[in-house]
């Protein structure tokens, strides 16, 4: 592995919020490159298809000359090696992640040892904030103006809102 400070941020970004954001915009600021990973086939039913995932956050991070934007399929370390990676970045906001997140970080570490987890904590503005949760209040015609980017609450809106061809 080269001595470049590379590290991943893994996640199924569906779709992406201001949390995320802001994790990858302070991740940008601590890492010479940071490759924003979509996984391919997630176990979580998703609202968009991967390439539109993709999309939104390229327009997201466009403006951060360090932040790259990938899918993968498979292992994350297998991807982290590929990447040429020492580092898998994961947010935790409360004790119910950090639970999920630790036997993640301890299986990854398991299968291989010179790739570390590094956990960030949301900024207090984005504590409770999840994908999940801006999705719902979408489905119910609440404003998710202040969730997520101008560009995605239009494509919530259209896919999810009331009166959307997938509600």
């Amino acid at each position: 592995m080269s001595g470049k400070r590379v590290a991943i941020y893994p996640g199924s970004f569906d779709p992406i919020t201001y949390g995320h954001l802001d994790l990858i915009e302070r991740a940008a600021r601590q890492f010479e490159e940071l490759a924003v990973a979509v996984l391919e086939h997630d176990s979580k039913e998703g609202a968009f298809p991967l390439s539109e995932r993709l999309a939104m956050i390229r327009e997201s991070v466009s403006h951060l000359d360090n932040v790259r934007v990938a899918s993968f399929d498979g292992l994350l370390v297998d991807f982290a090696r590929q990447e040429d990676a020492r580092l898998i970045l994961r947010g935790i906001r409360a004790v119910s992640d950090y639970e999920y997140e630790l036997q993640m970080a301890l299986m990854n570490r398991k299968l291989e040892p010179d790739i570390e987890t590094v956990f960030m904590l949301p900024s207090e503005t984005y504590s409770y904030l999840s994908s999940r949760l801006v999705k719902e209040v979408c489905r119910h015609g609440g404003r998710i103006d202040e969730f997520v980017p101008p560009h995605v609450a239009v494509r919530l809106r259209s896919m999810l809102g009331p009166g959307a061809r997938n509600s």
